[in-house]
């Protein structure tokens, strides 16, 4: 089974998405957008943009 991402809709109507690890544990959840279109878009810019995505430590 590979990760997956989830999409739907909360109880306020804005759509959302997680990210699903292989073993079913939630790795991360998207902000809510007002419609199904734009939280794809969402989901392809994560797709997109995270193997380049660097780690940085903040100090606290």
């Amino acid at each position: 089974m590979a990760a997956k991402f989830e999409v739907y809709k909360d109880k306020k109507g804005e759509w959302r998405f997680r990210l699903k690890a292989p073993n079913g544990e939630v790795i991360a959840t998207g902000e809510g957008y007002s419609s199904k279109a734009a939280c794809l878009n969402g989901i392809e810019s994560i797709k997109k943009n995270a193997p380049q995505a660097e780690v940085v430590e903040e100090e606290s």
